[in-house]
């Protein structure tokens, strides 16, 4: 059974745009042996669209660069580099081109999308097209959206503007060992399959070998790490994309002399306890065992 994948930026081709001027760079896929995981890289063209369209899954996104609108029942929405937020199972949505250049964004699926039912899509009436207005993380209207800046994953570089920005506790930065952490989709922005988030390490940051109950997913931004998933060891880069299946024993350690950032994901979301099995900490135990 396949419990990690690796996939280098240069190994996957880029598909063709479709009729509408969309497409989509499947990375992970029920075809990999996931479960819980879709996750992909979409490409909008400016004057591209997606019709109107429901899914049994949520999704998550994360625009990249570019700008694209979202039409959603409450309104039209243009999101830009850096904005990310949340689709939940059985809203309807249709995507939209922008701008001079339109818009590419990462997309996460859970739980995944499967073939034998369409891909657990629905195309639904059109959506009314409105005049799109940008997100506000502060407007509880608008609560299902954020939006990120690298500036976030840095301690030393926050200030009240920047955290007047995060708009509550849910966006608030977690530091340990040399690691950040920015969580931007999750219970609070009212996911209930998945999580989205932020990662950096600084030069010295490490995770030690762990498993978890639930699958990840990697999208490396900025940097590159040294990851091991099941004794077998990878270096990656930006736009490389790594998946650990639930089991899967992996670790990381920043490989460059300056910080390394990935899009990170989980699906199902993590209980609330015993998340991490760490390695290190079954060693000690039986080597206390031993004494």
């Amino acid at each position: 059974m396949t419990r990690h994948l690796v996939r280098p930026a240069a190994d996957v081709p880029e598909p063709p745009y479709d009729e509408l001027g969309h497409r989509r760079r499947e990375l992970v896929a029920e075809a990999d042996g996931s479960v819980h995981t879709g996750f992909g890289l979409c490409e909008l063209r400016p004057d591209g669209r997606v019709a109107a369209h429901v899914h049994s899954y949520e999704e998550s996104f994360h625009v990249l660069d570019g700008a694209v609108i979202l039409d959603v029942p409450e309104g039209s929405y243009l999101l830009e580099e850096g904005d990310y937020g949340l689709l939940p199972a059985g809203v309807p949505h249709a995507w939209r081109g922008t701008g001079d250049t339109g818009g590419r964004w990462a997309d996460m699926l859970a739980p995944v999308p499967r073939a034998r039912y369409g891909h657990d899509t629905q195309a639904v009436p059109a959506l009314p097209e409105r005049d799109p207005v940008r997100i506000d993380v502060r407007d509880p209207r608008t609560r299902s959206f954020g939006h990120f800046e690298p500036a976030q994953m840095d301690p030393g570089k926050q200030s009240q503007d920047l955290l007047a920005v995060s708009a509550s506790m849910r966006t608030a930065l977690l530091v340990y060992s040399g690691i950040t952490v920015k969580m931007m989709v999750d219970s609070d922005l009212g996911a209930v399959a998945s999580t989205m988030f932020m990662v950096q390490y600084a030069p010295d940051g490490v995770a030690g070998s762990h498993d978890h109950p639930f699958e990840e997913t990697y999208l490396i931004v900025e940097g590159l790490v040294d990851a091991t998933f099941d004794g077998e060891r990878y270096r990656l880069g930006p736009g490389d994309v790594a998946w650990a299946g639930a089991g899967c024993v992996h670790g990381f350690s920043n490989a460059g002399q300056g910080p390394v950032r990935w899009l990170e994901t989980q699906a199902p979301q993590p209980p609330p306890r015993h998340s991490y099995r760490f390695t290190r900490d079954w060693e000690y135990l039986r080597e206390a065992l031993d004494r």
